[in-house]
């Protein structure tokens, strides 16, 4: 790892089809329709109360450089865990072979060192510049992205985290830090779309009630991304759609599975954890394309599956259409490697629920997040994992 960059001084401030729905709760549509049900309770009203008292004291901070949080009802919320933001391999060392006290006395140590840029770090970057986009089309309008920093650290590392953000510009003002207790508590309270961390038991337990999660390596070599737009790459089966068909595939062979998609083309998938993630996705489109900037929209999507097309294609097609959303481009691989293509795309952020594709993509610089839903995570290339070593094989 490379030494943190010193911090400089500052100045003035023949089977069933077996449906298996993911469990998620939507809670990104539910911000935004929550308002329309009819009455306000006494939290909306106070929220209002908090929003205006926020919003005035960014307008009449004159020497404030960066613009005020959008209020998170209205925002889609990112939470990103301080290892996926910056690179801690060192602290995480510290941390694992000499015990908390010092792992907080070290951070303290060197609190005025900032840390280097992490895995989600480009992500967060190109989140940002969507953001400068919408706000020059709508200047009044609360529908951004909010990053969260969601961490377990102790509050007297917060200091490290607050300079190293203000030194790379984020504009990161929410913070969750936990001192030790799992944040995922508080995932829901902050009203998070998506979660990344790089731990996959909290990963686990954020899919688990409903909050679109997965789990980020680091890569040893990264592409060059795009500083304009936003890319984002997804898996189909078990990621934006349940595993039914994944089922199919891994218990009853791809020629039964093929038969199954045909038999039931137009009956559209149960959703997977990560298809609300893209419901957001596509509602922040349509404000470019609202204004004309579909061929400028800063915002690309991407279906990157290994599904066939003639043969599995049309309902995965169809299902989107169900669903009222759509796919910038959409990749049928066949079975073909993921990482030549998606060496090409160079997404921000790739979403897989089958390691071996994760590590496909990473060989050739993408960067990749697992995500641990549904029969996939039984196997490994192909084959299947034996229950008491699936979780230690995959991590």
């Amino acid at each position: 790892m490379q030494r943190g960059t010193q911090l400089p001084q500052r100045r003035d401030a023949g089977h069933k089809s077996v449906s298996l729905p993911f469990p998620y709760q939507n809670n990104n549509m539910s911000k935004h329709e929550d308002t329309e049900r009819g009455g306000q309770s006494n939290s909306d009203n106070s929220e209002e109360k908090d929003s205006a008292a926020v919003k005035a004291l960014f307008d009449n901070a004159k020497t404030a450089k960066k613009p005020r949080p959008p209020k998170p009802s209205n925002a889609v919320t990112i939470a990103v865990s301080s290892r996926t933001l910056f690179n801690m391999v060192k602290e995480r060392k510290v941390f694992e072979e000499e015990g908390l006290e010092r792992y907080v006395a070290h951070q303290l140590e060197l609190e005025d060192q900032l840390f280097t840029p992490g895995v989600s770090f480009p992500f967060v970057k190109a989140l940002m510049n969507v953001n400068a986009r919408l706000r020059e089309l709508y200047p009044d309008s609360e529908e951004l992205f909010d990053i969260v920093l969601m961490t377990n650290n102790h509050a007297q590392v917060g200091v490290r985290l607050i300079n190293s953000i203000n030194h790379y510009d984020l504009n990161i003002e929410r913070f969750c830090m936990t001192g030790g207790e799992s944040p995922i508590g508080y995932l829901k309270a902050y009203m998070t779309n998506l979660y990344l961390s790089k731990d996959s038991e909290k990963v686990q337990e954020a899919i688990e009630e409903g909050i679109a999660a997965a789990t980020m390596f680091t890569c040893d070599s990264e592409n060059e991304l795009s500083d304009t737009q936003l890319r984002v790459a997804f898996d189909g089966d078990a990621v934006l759609f349940s595993d039914e068909s994944e089922i199919i595939v891994k218990e009853h062979g791809l020629d039964n599975f093929f038969k199954h998609e045909k038999e039931f083309e137009n009956k559209p998938l149960a959703q997977g954890p990560l298809k609300c993630f893209l419901e957001a996705l596509g509602k922040l489109q349509r404000k470019f394309y609202a204004k004309d900037q579909r061929i400028n929209c800063p915002i690309r999507t991407y279906l990157v599956t290994a599904r066939s097309a003639a043969s599995a294609g049309a309902r995965v097609l169809k299902t989107l259409r169900s669903w009222g959303l759509e796919v910038d481009e959409a990749l049928f691989l066949a079975g073909a490697p993921k990482g030549p293509i998606l060496h090409k795309i160079r997404p921000h952020i790739f979403f897989d629920d089958q390691m071996f594709h994760i590590e496909g993509a990473q060989e050739l610089g993408t960067i990749a997040a697992h995500v641990p839903y549904g029969i996939g995570q039984k196997y490994h290339k192909g084959k299947r994992l034996e229950t008491s070593g699936a979780e230690e094989k995959i991590k």
